[in-house]
């Protein structure tokens, strides 16, 4: 049942639009000028995968170099500068080691030191990141930061739609904000509704906090996209709520399933300066959201690896694309699984696409050999050799990417009426400009098989249809039967389970 009781129009914005050309005369000058730093640190760990991320695995920005990257040149719109310090991303996939984190935490925690003092820190991150030895890594990070800053400076901090929140993490916060899109179309509006309300309240005096209701459900992200329902009515009228008087930003979230730790949860985060509001519309949309818990569904059709590539090859229309959705690099996956190019050879498939292998060595073999050539290749489980068991293949190469460095390598090789591109390392091959790239053009094969749950908005169109393959893996979508030993009782686990949202207020809320 829809809860509307009290969502009504309201003459109070929740947030004026901050330094645009059209509106900085009407926008009053900051009362001093505030110091504001960026940094963060953001991925997506997997705790059943066996692959580890290490400091390598990382792309670390340092200073300018965060100001003058594409992901951040909406700073340029404000009228105060955004002082850098460290951004570290290691995009999806296992654990982080603990001495990689603890490397790059004292790094950014030297580098935030030497800007003090500071009004203000936007933290750009992704909300799933899990660190051996620890079990609330992002919660340690703010913690970390807190204690550099002091009490009064603020904290804002961007998420992911598949974040995991904690008391922690809210504690030491101000303001949040998560993406509101399945896939994620709106990176540019999330990452600015954190810098929004952080440069609003340092211009106009105000002292946010957060209301945090967890709601334990857990879900795969491929059955809670926005572009279907449940997910697309849960998500479409937040900006409603965000009208409220009192509410700077009201996020809902799915949650990471595939980090087992006791924070992995749905949440609701509302930022503002009326806790009590804050809370019922916590409350009202947590319960929303668990009420629905039971429409979740996939927005394909879905079957084993083997059903996916017979329903492929009776059918008259082509691409068939096809989702080896436990092996999405995406979503934490290794991307180096050989179940679904096994069971391809073993049914005669032809005119197949697969993108794509991560497996360095077969990669820099094709590069040795060159265009054209004839060569015998071991194919995948480079890895996680554990998981699966590499292909031994006569490959011919057909293409090789021009990089400058070794570790950017994507080659693209033939055999058996089999495509297939490798890599050198983990990269999605989800939009149809990753094959363009490579002179493949995807709607020329009969198959298509990517490492992937839900369809990249390019690849969508194309498809004619798309089948998911309920395939094991790192992110295995069958979440009933996954290891689940450290969270609370959660559904789909407990299915009986009782619930009736309890909004948590910050800490940070009793701050005179």
């Amino acid at each position: 049942m829809e809860r509307r009781s009290f969502l009504k129009s309201s003459s109070v914005a929740a947030i004026a639009a901050t330094a645009t050309s059209a509106t900085a005369q009407i926008i009053p000058p900051y009362k001093k000028q505030p110091r504001i730093a960026i940094g963060g640190i953001a991925s997506e760990c997997s705790t059943y995968s066996r692959i580890r991320s290490r400091l390598e695995n990382f792309r670390v920005l340092r200073g300018q170099e965060i100001l003058d990257n594409a992901n951040f040149t909406f700073l340029n719109r404000y009228d105060v500068p955004f002082l850098p310090t460290l951004v570290a991303n290691a995009g999806s996939g296992g654990p982080i080691a603990r001495d990689a984190y603890e490397s790059l935490k004292t790094e950014y925690l030297g580098m935030l030191r030497a800007l003090l003092p500071l009004d203000g820190v936007y933290c750009a991150m992704h909300g799933a990141m899990f660190v051996e030895g620890m079990t609330d890594a992002e919660g340690d990070w703010y913690a970390a930061t807190r204690q550099v800053v002091g009490p009064d400076c603020l904290i804002s901090a961007s998420y992911d739609l598949h974040g995991n929140v904690s008391q922690k993490i809210v504690d030491n916060l101000d303001c949040i904000t998560a993406y509101r899109t399945a896939p994620h179309v709106d990176r540019v509006e999330n990452t600015m509704r954190a810098t929004d309300m952080l440069t609003h309240c340092l211009r106009y005096g105000l002292k946010p906090s957060i209301v945090w209701a967890t709601i334990p459900v857990g879900l795969a992200g491929e059955q809670s996209s926005t572009e279907w329902d449940p997910g697309r009515r849960l998500w479409s009228d937040l900006s409603e709520y965000n009208r409220m008087p009192g509410v700077l930003d009201v996020s809902q979230l799915v949650g990471y399933v595939w980090a087992d730790e006791p924070r992995s949860a749905a949440s609701v985060c509302v930022t503002g300066t009326d806790p009590a509001m804050q809370a019922r519309i916590a409350a009202e949309l947590a319960a929303r959201y668990w009420d629905a818990r039971k429409e979740f569904k996939f927005g394909s059709p879905t079957g084993t690896i083997e059903d996916t590539i017979a329903t492929a090859m009776a059918a008259k229309t082509q691409p068939v694309v096809i989702s080896d959705s436990g092996d999405n690099p995406g979503g934490g996956g290794n991307a180096d699984q050989t179940h679904f190019l096994q069971a391809i050879i073993k049914a005669g498939a032809k005119n197949v696409l697969i993108g794509g292998m991560t497996d360095k060595p077969a990669t820099d073999a094709c590069y040795a050999a060159g265009v054209g050539k004839t060569i015998p290749l071991s194919v995948g489980a480079t890895l996680d050799p554990v998981e699966s068991k590499p292909v031994k293949v006569n490959a011919t190469v057909k293409y090789l990417h021009p990089v400058t460095d070794p570790a950017e390598r994507e080659a693209v090789i033939e055999f058996d009426g089999i495509t297939m591109t490798l890599s050198s390392k983990r990269r999605a091959y989800h939009a149809a400009e990753a094959f363009r790239d490579l002179k493949l053009e995807p709607t020329a094969f009969k198959i298509v098989v990517l490492k992937c749950g839900y369809l990249n908005p390019t690849m969508k169109p194309l498809a004619n249809p798309h089948l998911m393959a309920l395939s094991p893996g790192a992110i295995d979508q069958d979440i009933p039967n996954i290891e689940n030993k450290n969270r609370v009782p959660t559904f789909p686990w407990v299915q009986d389970l009782k619930y009736a949202p309890r909004p948590y207020r910050s800490k940070r809320a009793t701050r005179a």
